[in-house]
């Protein structure tokens, strides 16, 4: 028999998959639509074994899908809802970005308002 899981459980395993800044820049590589793995490295600047490897985690997980052309294989987002929470979360940035800077527990040299994707800084810099 299975054990049922919490939904506090699976979202946290979500997160827990979406809080890798390699995964996330892989999904962000993607949102302008499918691209072959040389393509995501090319707009990452992950290395290919890195890449390879996030790209089957976040398949694995249903957030991305794998399309077979000849000798290449295309990756895109799983459907409209992996885009949506990369928006949620940018809403989200827009409202906490300068906070989220200066968090004493999570915060750090990679996490300044400055380093946020132009869409969010907009909304940051306009409060």
């Amino acid at each position: 028999m299975k054990k049922r899981v919490s939904t506090t459980a699976v979202r946290a395993t979500l997160f827990r998959g979406l809080g890798d800044a390699s995964r996330l820049s892989i999904l962000e590589a993607l949102l302008d639509g499918p691209r072959c793995v040389t393509e995501v490295i090319a707009a990452t600047g992950l290395s290919q074994p890195s890449v390879s490897g996030h790209l089957a985690c976040l398949r694995d997980c249903g957030l991305v899908e794998r399309d077979a052309r000849g000798r290449f294989a295309y990756y895109s987002l799983a459907g409209p809802h992996v885009q949506h929470i990369i928006a949620c979360a940018d809403a989200v940035l827009g409202v906490v970005g300068n906070q989220l800077e200066q968090c004493p527990r999570y915060g750090d040299e990679q996490t300044t308002v400055s380093r946020l994707p132009e869409r969010v800084l907009v909304k940051v810099k306009g409060r």
